[in-house]
């Protein structure tokens, strides 16, 4: 009868394989939720920026000197003063180093609409996963008069 080559030592190979797949997994959800949390907090930003924009943009002169018939003028240089003065009084510059903000304004639809971008920052980095990444948000804010 022939002898079966040992099989001594097959079991730590498993184990210390299937101990890197689990780190790799432990990983990869913690560098999602830390990219999730960003997100969250550009997000916020981002509403914030949009809202002030709309809120100081909106002269309101118009509701004034004609009135309630008439559409509110959006001023894009206030707006988007506006939205990048909030974005500085509440640190966004500081807590995302590397921030960039755009506020655009579409004066035929009354909406201002601010985009953020910022390196993301990963506490883990998993192999095969870019160096480098940005994670952005967009958000809009609409000036109308409701009748």
């Amino acid at each position: 009868m022939a002898r079966r080559g040992s099989e001594q030592g097959t079991v730590t190979l498993l184990i210390v394989g299937l101990a890197l797949v689990l780190l790799m997994m432990a990983a990869v959800v913690t560098d999602a939720s830390a990219a999730y949390l960003q997100r969250q907090g550009l997000d916020t930003l981002a509403d914030g920026a949009a809202l002030t924009a709309a809120d100081a943009g909106a002269s309101g002169d118009e509701a004034y000197g004609v009135g309630l018939d008439a559409d509110l003028h959006l001023d894009a240089d206030v707006a988007r003063s506006a939205a990048l003065g909030y974005l500085h009084r509440v640190g966004a510059f500081t807590r995302y180093p590397g921030l960039t903000a755009t506020v655009s304004v579409d004066s035929s639809a009354q909406r201002v609409i601010v985009e953020v971008h910022a390196p993301i920052h990963l506490p883990l980095h998993v192999p095969g996963s870019p160096e480098r990444a940005d994670i952005g948000a967009t958000s809009a804010a609409t000036v109308g008069v409701d009748e």
